[in-house]
């Protein structure tokens, strides 16, 4: 079976280089990692129980739906990348479960206004049943929140945005 911390390893390179995509198998496991644009995906496999079927998803929750109207809905979407333009994107490193606190009725990590630094928890992503705390890895202030607790975030995916200091 494939370590969890050797998958994202793999997918860092992968991140890095042209390749678009990988296949091993190694002791009776089969990992395919393709990068179709955004829509990565990840299949971890008993080689021998199953036969690998590509997994095309559909466009993250996260992307902007493209708006029905004409300049009105450029001029927003211009406005808003503007003001993103200075912030730094704090994403998702896995597909997982985004969990904003440490435990169920505790306090969030932070909240909008809080001062991080690099090594700040921001979050935990649970996947495979493991828990990974998220690190800020900028010092700032977080300007946004983008995902709700609970929610099933891909990998790449914006979590929050971070006004650098």
């Amino acid at each position: 079976m494939f370590k969890l911390s050797e998958i994202k390893e793999l997918m860092k390179l992968m991140d890095q280089t042209s390749l678009h995509e990988l296949e091993i198998e190694n002791e009776g496991s089969h990992l395919l990692i393709r990068k179709p644009g955004k829509t990565e995906s990840v299949i971890v496999a008993p080689a021998a129980q199953h036969t690998f079927t590509p997994v095309v998803s559909a466009p993250a929750p996260f992307a902007p739906a493209a708006a029905a109207g004409g300049p009105a809905a450029a001029a927003d979407q211009a406005a808003s990348g503007e003001e993103d333009a200075g912030l730094h994107k704090i994403v998702s490193p896995m597909v997982g479960t985004f969990y904003a606190a440490p435990s169920p009725g505790a306090a969030p990590f932070v909240t909008r206004g809080s001062k991080v630094s690099d090594k700040t928890t921001v979050c935990i992503i649970e996947a495979m049943k493991l828990m990974n705390q998220i690190e800020a890895e900028v010092n700032g202030e977080i300007v946004d929140i983008l995902v709700e607790n609970g929610q099933l975030v891909e990998y790449g995916q914006p979590l929050f945005l971070v006004k650098p200091h």
